[in-house]
């Protein structure tokens, strides 16, 4: 059960209001940062919460999404965690405002296919070639559940990565290469967040297929990562 502040959208993109609302510098600044994206989201009635922790969390994702009661729910868990700064802490200012966005984009693709009832749905004719392998019960258990989470993780940065091509064109390359860092430095080969067999197929911006969302841009392009994480 999250210990947290419960804000409404809306009062959360609102610069004054959330100037009032208890919200720490840091989190105000990546709120505004992903305004963009989550004005989206409400424009397309995703049922969308944001919830802040007002505890410490050190270790914690600082950026998450949770479900709850057909509901999603943005974390943000940035006090008392390091995480929250490490990860852009490469990064000039100016470039952070664009990662904070395309995290933001992430968190909606995964959003998008819950309120939606795809949460671990393969496409449409997609046979699954063998399960994986593990030894044992359990373990094969583990293994299905590191490779359900790895193939949202790699729908969800599809995602971040076509708004990035829709919203800013002249910066994908830099988003792409930053998340291929972020992949490839922390995620373990064949981990759940090892989602280099989806940035490997979106090197280009143009890989994505016209469509009226991201979300739907994405699909043919993550259903050949499908077949490319094996």
């Amino acid at each position: 059960m999250l210990t947290s502040l419960l804000f409404p959208l809306l009062l959360l993109l609102a610069g004054s209001a959330a100037a009032q609302s208890g919200l720490t510098g840091q989190e105000q600044r990546w709120l505004r940062a992903g305004a963009a994206v989550l004005d989206y989201a409400r424009q397309l009635k995703l049922p969308i919460d944001i919830i802040v922790q007002p505890q410490a969390a050190p270790g914690a994702v600082p950026l998450a999404m949770g479900f709850d009661g057909g509901r999603c729910k943005l974390v943000l868990s940035m006090r008392g965690n390091a995480q929250a700064e490490e990860v852009l802490a490469p990064l000039p200012p100016a470039e952070q405002v664009l990662m904070i966005e395309a995290m933001m984009a992430h968190e909606i693709g995964h959003c998008w296919r819950y309120a939606h009832g795809d949460w671990h749905v393969l496409p449409t004719g997609f046979v699954e070639a063998g399960e994986e392998a593990a030894a044992g019960a359990p373990l094969l258990g583990d293994a299905r559940s590191l490779r359900d989470t790895r193939r949202e993780e790699g729908y969800a940065d599809l995602v971040a990565l076509a708004w990035v091509q829709l919203r800013h064109p002249a910066r994908y390359a830099q988003v792409h290469g930053w998340l291929a860092r972020v992949r490839g430095g922390a995620a373990a080969p064949g981990g759940s967040h090892d989602t280099q067999a989806w940035l490997s197929l979106a090197r280009d911006g143009t890989a994505f297929a016209p469509a009226s969302t991201p979300f739907d841009q994405v699909v043919a392009l993550w259903g050949q990562g499908l077949i490319k994480d094996k």
